[in-house]
């Protein structure tokens, strides 16, 4: 069957970064064709956006699931206390049926919020929980079960021996496979320097060459942080991570906030990916990445929300706006253009993610996941640029409809595929048994 959204604004998000009013037809899924709508060919059924825009799907490159039951429990605090104190005997505490209820509030949020693929890691224990969860949910999602072998204040349950973690990991890996059309993909994910030993570092990155797995970790996030790597490695943060294999154009790091001229020097020349999280930057006062300077320097950049404990809100517009707003206090207004920040979350993310030929932009042959949004409000007349429009002046509230593969699955502010009412109130009930079971 094909449909026919028509009398829309497409912002395609490609490499022209045009923009056209149009139509565009849908089919099995993907995009068949778009433009103008007497070019198009014959479909089955009709949608009228009437004069809505329409964008791909928004893509966050750095966000953890599991934490999203613990929103609000962890609000004022620095990275390590965050963690120490919080989300480390809340992950500790996880079981497979509050992972899942956690999954289902995530990918509830984001679609409504527009975002159609995430870049996610895990907990310690039961992602296999995780990955059951999202494949009966309409998203696109790189998943990473969270590896962890020592570290200060690391709970006994999260420190694994090391080669278990990562058999574990990889079993994942070849459960969901980095095939073509895959809708799950499985990654390595560290967490960081500070709860991963040297020798795990090195076999992760070896096990990322051999099986052509991206590796998803968290670097400079804090200069607390790089203080104690470096106290312990005799290296800075991305140097040590240099040392043992992870930097190169598999590996994803979220934050790189704090990089020195030699650091600068060997992200720039080494393909890794930074996930760019303002507002958890600015939460847990951890600082402003210079981003504009790093895609300067031609370093790849996405952006994510990170977890809603330190947010603590998932929403990609609001992180969009903010990523272009903080770089023009540093570098000046041009810095981060609202088409820039646009494309972070769109086609950057989906090269973050390692699908750029499947989503990121409205073009034929690519997935038909897509965004919706009602530019016909008071707080974004009168008519402008529409990319800075829906950078600086469109809400979550604006967004009309979400497709995801081509079928409806939010729309007029509610969920096409579940029960609201229901899911929040299973949340709620698995959020205060981990609570009991982690003291808390």
């Amino acid at each position: 069957m094909r449909t026919l959204l028509k009398n829309a604004v497409l912002v395609t998000m490609n490499r022209k970064f045009d923009v056209m009013q149009g139509g565009m037809v849908l089919a099995d899924g993907r995009i068949e064709a778009l433009g103008a709508e007497d070019q198009l060919p014959p479909a089955d059924r009709e949608i009228d956006l009437q004069g809505h825009a329409l964008l791909p799907g928004f893509i966050q490159s750095h966000v953890h699931c599991c934490q999203t039951l613990f929103r609000g429990a962890a609000d004022d605090l620095s990275l390590l206390e965050w963690l120490r104190q919080r989300i480390w005997p809340l992950e500790a505490a996880h079981d497979p049926a509050s992972l899942q209820a956690s999954a289902e509030l995530t990918v509830l949020e984001l679609l409504s919020g527009g975002t159609t693929a995430i870049l996610s890691m895990e907990t310690v224990r039961h992602t296999e929980a995780v990955f059951e969860t999202l494949a009966r949910l309409p998203v696109r999602a790189v998943v990473g079960k969270c590896l962890m072998d020592g570290g200060a204040g690391v709970p006994s349950p999260l420190a694994e021996d090391a080669r278990r973690a990562l058999d574990e990991a990889l079993a994942l890996a070849r459960a969901f496979p980095n095939r073509p059309g895959a809708r799950l993909r499985a990654c390595l994910a560290p967490r960081f320097a500070l709860s991963c030993s040297e020798g795990l570092l090195r076999d992760v990155a070896a096990a990322a060459r051999e099986h052509d797995l991206l590796v998803h970790s968290h670097c400079a996030e804090q200069l607390q942080e790089v203080h104690l790597v470096q106290q312990a490695t005799g290296l800075r943060n991305l140097a040590f991570l240099d040392h043992v294999g992870l930097n190169g154009p598999r590996v994803r790091l979220a934050h790189v906030i704090y990089l020195d001229e030699a650091e600068n020097e060997l992200l720039a020349c080494s393909g890794t990916h930074v996930l760019h999280c303002p507002s958890s930057n600015l939460k847990l006062g951890s600082g402003i990445a210079p981003i504009a300077r790093y895609l300067q320097r031609g370093v790849p950049v996405s952006i994510g929300a990170d977890g809603a404990p330190c947010n603590n809100s998932l929403d990609a517009l609001r992180e969009a706006r903010l990523a272009a707003l903080l770089q023009k206090p540093l570098f000046g207004p041009t810095a981060l253009p609202a088409r820039t920040a646009l494309e972070l979350i769109t086609r950057a993310g989906a090269a973050a993610l390692g699908l750029p030929d499947e989503i990121g932009s409205l073009e034929a042959g690519k997935c038909a996941d897509l965004v919706e949004i009602d530019l016909n409000q008071a707080h974004v007349a009168p008519r402008g640029d529409v990319h800075a429009r829906i950078v600086y002046e469109a809400e979550r509230a604006d967004i009309a409809r979400v497709f995801f593969a081509g079928e409806v699955v939010f729309a007029g502010g509610q969920p096409t595929y579940c029960e609201a009412p229901a899911l929040l109130e299973r949340t709620q009930r698995e959020r205060a048994a981990l609570f009991a079971r982690a003291g808390l």
